[in-house]
């Protein structure tokens, strides 16, 4: 047996309960196979994989908190600090019902490649609760936030772990989170990026992951003769991600015809009206309903549907798993040339391969949503300097970083015979950063 197959095993058994973690680490390591097969024995010797798939250490705790009836509720809040072989743990808080310790660690296993990516000195992390802040009051919010924030100061900080905002951690939440830091550990400092201008935020980081995935997207494009000018472009989420990719997209010549929330999706054959888009979601924090009542070109469709629309280049920008095997399938069969993930593993592995098959362009999350953590590093990096870049600074350093990813990931891939193969790109340029830096490091 192989030492992936053997890890593999080793994983399944004991993970059996985290599905969203074996699906990536069996993702990561599957590709992976040309650069481990070559260096087998060393690798074994040092179990290096079995140290990369285990956490350096996760933390689970109980937060407690008092709704405006006075009613106690209890939530569970997690922190996994996966790998710090190249920096500090950094990666995002998840506020949502589905949070469970198995989406932590996918999602922060996934973080370690990514953050390598950047070509910055990050580690890989991830956290979150299972708390819903969606029809909370601010003062719920804040109360949830505080007693979160209450356990979690006792295991990060500006040079040993960073969290960030992620789905339902917002600028508000983060203020909350940021506030009760600041109070209980008496120190003012980096400690989570995403913040507010006014206390330490960077210029750009709203927009940091939407922007980067179109910056990688026209690089790709033009990798291959093709331009965004005069593109249909289908998104899918409402959130941060996908409002910034329409905003980038509309701004480089593309239309973007469709968005999606968790009950229903939009059509607009006339292109999203990102002002309100974001005035729906953002200010009035409503339903899609919203911007069909207010938009006589748009559609409002209950479910699914976003990815039968026909396209030239598809960009999934909600959560894990919502693009489908029969989704890929559609858009093969609509002449999409183009998919780039927006979102943490949206795309399941059979709808991966289906579409890289059929000559369909993949680059996947790690590679193409790493604009947002990349942009957080550059906060820290404001921060540790006591400086505020511009807008236009740190745009410019994103776009330069999202333009070297998407080269890497090529170069990686042509290394070892991939050539395209953009999924097992990323994956190796990725881990050969982490593995040298651990085996420099030692056994630990």
């Amino acid at each position: 047996m192989s030492y992936v197959d053997e890890v593999l095993a080793k994983v399944k058994e004991k993970n059996a309960s985290e599905p969203e973690f074996l699906q990536a680490v069996e993702e990561v390591l599957n590709s992976l196979r040309p650069v481990i097969d070559a260096n087998e024995d060393k690798y074994r010797r040092e179990a290096l994989l079995e140290r990369i798939c285990e956490p350096e250490r996760q933390f689970k705790f109980r937060v407690p908190w008092v709704d405006d009836k006075g009613q106690v509720q209890v939530n569970t809040g997690y922190r996994v600090q996966f790998n710090s072989a190249i920096g500090p743990y950094k990666g995002g808080l998840r506020l949502h019902p589905s949070v469970n310790i198995g989406i932590i660690k996918f999602l922060g296993f996934e973080q370690i490649f990514k953050n390598s990516l950047t070509g910055l000195p990050i580690g890989g992390g991830k956290g979150g609760s299972d708390f819903d802040p969606k029809g909370k009051s601010d003062r719920e919010v804040m109360a949830f936030c505080q007693s979160f924030m209450t356990e979690l100061c006792k295991y990060i900080g500006a040079d040993t772990d960073v969290p960030a905002g992620d789905i339902g951690t917002g600028a508000r939440e983060i203020g909350y989170m940021f506030g009760q830091y600041k109070r209980i550990r008496g120190l003012y400092e980096g400690v989570l990026t995403g913040k507010g201008l006014t206390y330490g935020g960077s210029l750009a980081r709203t927009e940091a992951t939407g922007y980067g995935l179109l910056y990688l997207t026209q690089e790709l494009m033009k990798d291959h003769n093709e331009s965004m000018e005069g593109k249909t472009v289908v998104v899918s989420g409402a959130g941060n991600v996908a409002i910034y990719a329409i905003q980038k997209a509309q701004q480089m010549g593309a239309k973007v015809v469709t968005c999606s929330d968790s009950t229903g999706w939009i059509y607009d054959p006339e292109g999203i009206d990102v002002d309100l888009l974001k005035e729906v979601k953002e200010v009035k924090r409503a339903r899609l309903t919203e911007y069909a009542a207010a938009r006589p070109s748009a559609e409002y469709h209950e479910g699914r549907g976003v990815w039968q629309i026909k396209c030239d280049i598809a960009l999934p920008c909600a959560t894990q798993n919502e693009l489908l095997i029969d989704d890929a399938k559609q858009l093969v069969a609509n002449g999409c040339k183009a998919v780039c993930e927006g979102a943490n593993m949206p795309t399941t592995i059979d709808a991966t391969e289906y579409l890289q098959e059929n000559g369909v362009w993949f680059v996947g999350g790690k590679a193409a949503n790493a604009g947002g953590v990349a942009t957080s590093a550059l906060e820290m990096s404001q921060n540790s300097e006591r400086l505020s870049w511009t807008f236009e600074e740190v745009d410019a350093k994103l776009q330069n970083i999202m333009v070297n990813i998407y080269h890497n990931i090529s170069d990686a891939a042509k290394r070892y015979g991939f050539e395209g193969n953009y999924v097992v790109g990323a994956n190796i340029a990725g881990f050969e950063k982490v593995a040298e830096a651990m085996e420099a490091q030692g056994v630990c």
